[in-house]
């Protein structure tokens, strides 16, 4: 699928607000939350994400979803991580 497919599946599942950001090499986000549920679909490099006590690292083409209020960290990988998030 290509940007604009996976944005209009996103709209479909009831995200109503996407966009598309980028990290550097190893940018590290400690443990936060989000308001809304978020999702994550990566574009380019790959993202660490631990949430619940469990990490997991997604690479091109793979999503993570958050739930709204859930705490997490991610990790960028070593050349960064480009992805389009969705939230609700």
């Amino acid at each position: 699928m290509n940007l604009a497919q996976i944005e209009e599946q996103l709209h479909a599942e009831g995200f109503s607000h996407t966009y598309v950001w980028q990290d550097g090499p190893n940018t590290h986000y400690a443990d936060h939350t989000h308001a809304r549920e978020t999702a994550h679909i990566i574009l380019e490099g790959e993202m660490s994400l631990t949430m619940d006590g469990e990490s997991r690292t997604y690479r091109v083409g793979e999503r993570c979803d958050v739930p709204a209020g859930a705490v997490h960290s991610a990790r960028m990988g070593p050349k960064g991580c480009r992805y389009l998030i969705g939230e609700k």
